[in-house]
């Protein structure tokens, strides 16, 4: 078994927690985050950590070990499944690349979420209209009032009209 390990002793490293080591640096750059950040958000996900740990994570001759706490921890900052925090990263795709494909999902989240809160919220008003009949035209004259354009009032009280915005 001497012959398993590579000289000086050290045993090696499994292959998917260097994966994690190299993934985490990579999404900490994609991100734009310093080691000093990712440790901060790893400490409010619920594993203490410091900014030399995500260093020697890193970069560290030895590597720092990873636990499955500071896995899972990493897996919710960088809100990545964890079976893809523990896979090697991309060929061929730059950090440049990875930014805009990472904006993209962001941007991609952030916009089903607005679509899922417009849609409960012309749901409210259409139950309040159902409710309150004679509130319907003062709904409207308030959807023209706050959005300022008259096509896309109208757009929203056709939506509140249908009973929903799907």
């Amino acid at each position: 078994m001497a012959g398993d390990r590579p000289e000086g002793g050290e045993v090696p490293l499994l292959y998917s927690e260097g994966n994690v080591a190299a993934r985490v640096a990579l999404e900490r750059e994609v991100r734009g985050w310093s080691t000093t950040e990712l440790a901060e958000r790893v400490t409010r996900a619920g594993v203490k950590m410091n900014q030399t740990a995500v260093w020697r994570i890193e970069n560290g001759t030895p590597r720092r070990r990873i636990n499955l706490d500071e896995a899972l921890a990493f897996s919710r900052v960088f809100e990545l499944p964890l079976e893809e925090l523990m896979s090697p990263p991309l060929e061929g795709l730059d950090i440049a690349s990875r930014r805009l494909v990472q904006e993209a999902v962001e941007a991609f989240y952030e916009a089903r979420d607005a679509r899922d809160r417009l849609h409960h919220a012309v749901v409210a008003i259409a139950d309040r209209i159902k409710a309150h009949p004679d509130s319907s035209r003062a709904i409207h004259e308030q959807c023209l009032r706050l959005m300022g354009d008259e096509r896309d009032a109208r757009t929203l009280t056709s939506d509140i009209e249908d009973g929903g915005h799907y």
